[in-house]
């Protein structure tokens, strides 16, 4: 299981960039989802539909009660740290809802408490 630790090590990393996804970023975002999967199932959540792109990645975050949210990083070459102080999350209607509800961001530590703060209010 990927520690948040594991994961500070790389703020501020220089990820490698070119027609291929480096080998660097293919193991940061392996802990990374691995992470995400780890709090989830803290939280009686589970982590549907990720979405593996070239930098960068997204993925959805279903509720014990059938609610979801929607997550993504920016690409990491060029938003140095954005994937740890500024992580995209919003409401969605299903785990294919790439439009959801209104924008909001937070800090990879505290994901899981606003995570729960959209899951919580969500109207349907």
């Amino acid at each position: 299981m990927a520690k948040l630790a594991e994961l500070k090590k790389y703020l501020d990393y220089e990820f490698s960039s070119g027609c291929y996804t480096g080998d660097d970023y293919k193991s940061f975002q392996t802990k990374y989802i691995n992470y995400l999967k780890a709090m989830c199932k803290e939280n009686h959540w589970r982590l549907v539909n990720v979405c593996r792109n070239h930098y960068c990645f997204s993925a959805f975050i279903q509720s014990s009660q059938n609610k979801f949210v929607y997550i993504s990083i920016s690409d990491v070459r060029h938003f140095s740290n954005e994937w740890y102080d500024h992580v995209l999350i919003r409401t969605a209607k299903n785990e294919v809802d790439y439009r959801g509800g209104f924008n909001h961001y937070t800090t990879l530590d505290k994901l899981d408490v606003k995570a729960a703060e959209l899951l919580d209010d969500m109207p349907f």
